[in-house]
């Protein structure tokens, strides 16, 4: 029987590239489009800050297409929610009775509650491949498996600033204070991601310039190589 057709919530980071593999491993649902959130103006993803042409060269080294969900500045849950439905409506266009989306959350089951219920208002079944699982022994399993990946953002209420722009590896984890989560599962820091089993070939990635926004979050930005 042919499996169900699944979207995943795509953020360039490395829990969504995680569960993407998570999801090929377990097979039971065929993964076939990434969605991100843009936001517009600035053209990056909302909470990553990863570019545009980035996530687009990560879908296409994962095999697959990026669907875009393209919010305003200072956007509110009402239009994340509304532009969220629309593409999941323009999925369903594509892959007529796609149902499944799966999300890269590992262990707060507030973030996935509120999930589920936009989920079930929408008429779509979530799936969370990585939920529950240890997250130190998960990000040792990453580096395991080959994902390589770098510090986007750092949030200086929970993380020093100088961890922006370090290189996700053996050394940083042994670096995070006590309390900071291994997969900064609690808005620590994000990552964006360059090469993994999820994908057929390494993204060359050049870091750019590190700034600080609201007065908080520290981003580093990361651009194609043009040696790639």
């Amino acid at each position: 029987m042919e499996r169900p057709h699944a979207l995943l919530a795509w953020s360039g980071g490395k829990d969504a590239a995680w569960a993407l593999h998570a999801l090929r491993e377990r097979g039971d649902v065929d993964v076939v489009g990434l969605l991100t959130t843009i936001t517009e103006g600035h053209e990056r993803a909302s909470m990553q800050g990863i570019r545009v042409d980035v996530l687009q060269a990560q879908a296409a080294a994962a095999g697959l297409p990026l669907l875009e969900s393209r919010i305003p500045q200072n956007c509110d849950n009402t239009g994340y929610e509304a532009a969220f439905a629309a593409t999941l409506d323009e999925a369903r266009n594509r892959w007529p009775g796609i149902a499944h989306i799966a999300f890269g959350d590992l262990l707060l089951a507030d973030i996935r509650a509120w999930r589920e219920a936009l989920c079930a208002r929408l008429g779509w079944t979530p799936l969370f491949p990585l939920f529950g699982r240890d997250t130190s022994a998960l990000a040792r399993e990453m580096l395991a498996g080959g994902l390589r990946a770098a510090l986007c953002c750092v949030d200086t209420g929970q993380l020093d600033a100088g961890f922006a722009g370090r290189d996700f590896d053996a050394t940083l984890l042994d670096d995070l204070p006590a309390g900071v989560d291994a997969c900064g599962e609690n808005g620590e820091f994000h990552t964006c991601v360059a090469a993994g089993p999820m994908f057929t070939a390494p993204i060359a990635l050049r870091r750019g310039e590190t700034l600080l926004r609201d007065d908080r979050f520290v981003y580093t930005d990361y651009v194609l190589s043009e040696l790639r």
